[in-house]
């Protein structure tokens, strides 16, 4: 039978979560009356703000019906993950919204990118709080560094994603990387997955072992991307006189940047791994 507690709307918690779906209500609802404009990293802001909202609105729903405690994985654990991708995916947002759509004369803009800040500094207040109150203190994976690291891997990923075109990876060597990009991004999803549901008991081996080796190949491969990328991408390439926000060359130095990050990412989820299992494991 389903209760309703309103302590999941009146606790510091709830409060915050609240005031986090009014917020990415007001962010999405202010682009939306500017229009709609043919840009990836305007969709991709729009996307934050819709999916913030509509997640943030599901938690509070759940939770005061508590069906949350009817659920078979772990509530806290997945709260927790997801505040601290939604404040990262905020804080994203905040800073490609203003730096291509907003000018002195846009006042809807402005507003919808200070709200966008302001949803930020919410969602990192509910990720302290969660992690100072007792139920917050899981040891689920996604809360643990091993799981937000592979939150990380999969969100620079779409960042790369959003930032590609078509006509920029005519060459073998860019169209490597693209691969690099997509399947490093489906396993990496697909371990996650894995690690929630509680399936790698299931494994004949050690899945422990098993995603140090994928840690280790995926650094690798996004090594290669890391020189091969800018290479091919920025030969005899220079970027256009008239390129204006919207150019596509910039485009090209933003997975240049997001490629060498997630390539760092990779590497240190891959000593963290190895000294986990071979170090920590062992005593």
């Amino acid at each position: 039978m389903i209760q309703v507690e309103f302590r999941a709307l009146t606790q510091p918690v709830g409060i915050m979560r609240t005031m986090a779906t009014i917020l990415t209500c007001m962010s999405f609802s202010l682009v939306a009356t500017v229009g709609y404009i043919p840009s990836a990293y305007w969709a991709w802001c729009m996307f934050t703000w819709v999916f913030c909202f509509f997640f943030t609105l599901l938690i509070l729903i759940l939770e005061f019906s508590t069906v949350s405690t009817k659920l078979p994985f772990a509530w806290d654990d997945f709260t927790t993950a997801f505040a601290m991708l939604a404040s990262l995916m905020c804080l994203i947002a905040s800073i490609i919204y203003p730096t291509f759509f907003t000018c002195k004369s846009c006042h809807r803009e402005i507003g919808a990118s200070v709200v966008s800040w302001v949803c930020f500094g919410v969602y990192a207040g509910e990720v302290v709080l969660n992690h100072l109150r007792p139920s917050g203190q899981s040891s689920g994976f996604l809360s643990s560094l091993p799981g937000i690291m592979k939150m990380l891997e999969t969100f620079l990923a779409c960042l790369i994603f959003t930032s590609l075109q078509t006509d920029q990876y005519t060459s073998p060597a860019l169209r490597w990387c693209v691969a690099v990009y997509s399947l490093c991004f489906i396993f990496a999803i697909l371990i996650i997955l894995l690690s929630i549901g509680q399936l790698t008991s299931y494994f004949p081996f050690s899945f422990d072992k098993l995603a140090i080796i994928y840690n280790l190949l995926a650094a690798m491969m996004y090594m290669s991307a890391m020189v091969v990328w800018p290479l091919y991408s920025f030969q005899n390439n220079k970027r256009p006189s008239n390129c204006g926000h919207h150019c596509s060359w910039d485009k090209l130095v933003v997975v240049t940047f997001m490629t060498i990050l997630n390539f760092i990412v990779y590497t240190l989820d891959t000593v963290y791994s190895i000294r986990l299992v071979f170090c920590v494991g062992n005593q």
